[in-house]
């Protein structure tokens, strides 16, 4: 069996309602007076964290199979997903599964929130960053406990 084409005027129809969503956060906020100039490095360190975090719930974790589940063959959350179908379906499958792929799209809107909203996207974006923050401690702290279990071992 040949390797099928690539869904490439779905792939224009996705990039196009990005660019389209950007232009209008920019436009709303220019209506509202808002300024994207004012972010600060710690807003752009904050909305890294964030993005990470959205970004792996909605691509991995069970939490997000309700997003994958229509773009996808296999059980969502089993981790053997595999974009289904063919055109705009599969497109948004490929988007969906891809950490790094939803995660321009979380991070554009992220970013917007904090432009147009800033109050409720600063809190969205915060906790979300938390929750990032959190994952790496947990992790870590696994790793030291069994690190150390181990060494007592020896």
């Amino acid at each position: 069996m040949g390797a099928t084409k690539p869904p490439y005027s779905s792939y224009a129809a996705i990039a196009a309602t990005f660019f389209g969503g950007l232009t209008l956060a920019a436009a709303l906020a220019r209506t509202l007076g808002r300024d994207p100039r004012g972010l600060t490095a710690l807003d752009l360190l904050t909305l890294s964290g964030a993005t990470f975090k959205a970004s792996r719930t909605i691509s991995r974790e069970r939490l997000g199979t309700f997003l994958r589940e229509p773009f996808v063959e296999g059980e969502a959350g089993d981790g053997d997903e595999e974009p289904a179908g063919e055109g705009l379906r599969r497109s948004i499958g490929e988007l969906v599964t891809c950490t790094r792929c939803v995660g321009v799209w979380v991070a554009a809107g992220l970013g917007s929130a904090q432009v147009v909203t800033p109050r409720f996207g600063r809190l969205l974006t915060w906790t979300l960053a938390a929750g990032a923050a959190n994952d790496f401690l947990q992790t870590a702290f696994v790793a030291l406990n069994n690190k150390s279990e181990e060494l007592a071992e020896r």
